[in-house]
């Protein structure tokens, strides 16, 4: 299994539900928007909002490279359990086809020898 880790950083945004956001504005290789009764919340690049209720800066994506098929089992319990060993904590959030793990910049380095030593393909 290749994991890459994506070339920017990110943050997630927090805004209240009612917040629309236009995401033709939103570029680069990630985003995702979530929206639930109680909030809207925007994974995004960093610095691109400043009109949110709440930030947190300072994240690294980590891509699931490949169509995970619905089938598929502990693909993520696999990856999350050797960086909780660790002491690493993650943010996921999912697409269709596949898996994204946030993990905050200053455990990026950790992160990919603990995932490396753990016969994950990782590129950096």
């Amino acid at each position: 299994m290749t994991l890459e880790v994506l070339e920017n950083d990110y943050a997630v945004y927090k805004f209240a539900p009612e917040h629309t956001v236009n995401i033709n504005m939103l570029s680069g290789d990630f985003f995702s928007v979530t929206k639930t009764k109680d909030e809207l919340s925007v994974i995004a690049r960093e610095n691109m909002f400043n009109d949110c209720i709440k930030t947190e800066s300072g994240w690294k994506l980590i891509k699931i490279n490949g169509i995970l098929d619905f089938s598929l089992i502990g693909i993520l319990s696999g990856i999350t359990a050797v960086l909780a060993d660790e002491n690493i904590s993650v943010f996921v959030t999912s697409t269709y086809n596949t898996d994204y793990i946030m993990i905050k910049k200053e455990n990026i380095n950790k992160a990919i020898k603990v995932l490396l030593l753990n016969k994950y393909d990782v590129i950096a």
